[in-house]
């Protein structure tokens, strides 16, 4: 990895596609690297481009919408695009990151629609702003040779929408389904006008593109671009994409990302000898939905001789309040003992493998690729195969 061409992604009133393409438009991005994919795509005569320097609340920068030329454009399902995603003449780099943003939304449909992605009528992966969105903004950031992108946790927002099957609870459900998926974090919502942030296409594309939700490494920051959102809200509407100055030799680390990167937990301990499996399952089930990364126990010896068990609590250190709320109601125990431990990531990437049975997303850390275990136990149920079979016929070459 060349691992001074990194960008960072801050998204302080959420993400949606079109305001990631905006801002690569307004970092420079020449139209035409959007516009040559999607003409050999077959789509030039079926919608136009509308990119203007525009304000939000008082901050400046560019918003882009897209005008439809058809009257009444195609909806496509996901088992009619995928092959001819696969058959566009792209290169290799574009097509595996379009196909891998547009499986994971088709995953995400599929799962909140109760159905395999194949057979599920997509609005949002249909649509033609979508495949704008998602083909610009890999095309555009492949352009800038962008390889490692980190970001800010976006806020989902709240309230309802109202869409193609009426009033939906924000975070609309494809969104909540990739984000619990992908482990990826959403920030508080609290504090914003009621309505949605972050849409299905702005979260896939930060899950296949994102390497690390964090704040940006030391450097010296370079070209800055600003995309603008369709909503007026009470504080500009934005979201900022910059890379570092080539030339920023101010920090040995900033220069040389590590492929393997630190970040600080918090852990949550205590031990009771007084507690049944069942509840114990369910003070670990609390736990993590209410956002621990991870919560496990094992047995120990206690005093006097009595059997007892070691639970612990893996989470961001924001949720530590949040987490003890659950300790005290659900716990037998009178204590907690917590403190912050760092802890290194290798850095990894979400990529969409081939499969008899379709596309499967699988994540790939330093040369090695696992297949997620929700993937495999979903294609287990679907097509009566052991985990065994699957995990086997998804290892070979």
């Amino acid at each position: 990895m060349n691992t001074n061409n990194w960008a960072y992604l801050d998204a302080p009133t959420g993400v949606a596609g079109d305001m990631l393409l905006a801002a690569l438009f307004d970092q420079g991005l020449p139209e035409e690297v959007v516009l040559e994919p999607l003409k050999s795509f077959g789509l030039g005569a079926a919608f136009r481009l509308q990119i203007c320097k525009s304000s939000s609340a008082g901050m400046r920068g560019t918003r882009l919408n897209v005008e439809l030329l058809e009257a009444s454009p195609p909806h496509r399902l996901w088992r009619d695009l995928r092959p001819q995603l696969e058959a566009a003449p792209w290169p290799d780099q574009l097509r595996a990151k379009v196909l891998a943003v547009f499986g994971l939304l088709a995953q995400a449909e599929g799962w909140v629609h109760g159905l395999p992605p194949e057979k599920v009528h997509f609005h949002e992966v249909g649509a033609i702003d979508a495949l704008v969105d998602v083909v610009g903004v890999c095309a555009g950031l492949l352009h800038f040779k962008v390889d490692h992108l980190f970001a800010s946790a976006p806020p989902a927002g709240h309230g309802e929408v109202i869409s193609a099957h009426g009033p939906l609870p924000v975070p609309v459900p494809a969104v909540l389904e990739i984000a619990k998926q992908r482990q990826i974090p959403l920030a508080s919502s609290a504090g914003f006008p009621a309505g949605e942030l972050t849409t299905p296409t702005g979260i896939a594309l930060m899950s296949v593109w994102v390497k690390q939700f964090c704040a940006p490494p030391a450097h010296i920051p370079g070209s800055v671009g600003i995309g603008l959102g369709q909503r007026t809200l009470d504080r500009p509407n934005l979201l900022r994409l910059w890379q570092p100055l080539k030339q920023d030799l101010s920090s040995q680390d900033s220069i040389n990302q590590p492929e393997a990167a630190s970040e600080t937990l918090l852990v949550q301990q205590c031990q009771v000898d007084d507690m049944d499996g069942e509840s114990i399952a369910f003070l670990q089930e609390q736990l993590r939905d209410a956002g621990a990364l991870e919560v496990f126990s094992q047995s120990i010896q206690m005093k006097k001789g009595r059997p007892g068990v070691l639970i612990t609590c893996l989470a961001r250190p924001d949720l530590a309040k949040e987490l003890r709320a659950i300790w005290w109601q659900h716990c037998s125990s009178l204590g907690l003992r917590e403190r912050l431990e760092p802890r290194w990531v290798l850095s990894r990437e979400s990529v969409c493998l081939d499969s008899p049975w379709g596309p499967v997303l699988a994540k790939q850390a330093q040369g090695r690729v696992k297949v997620e275990a929700d993937e495999l136990a979903r294609l287990a149920r679907a097509h009566g195969l052991s985990w065994h079979q699957l995990r086997a016929a998804l290892a070979a070459p």
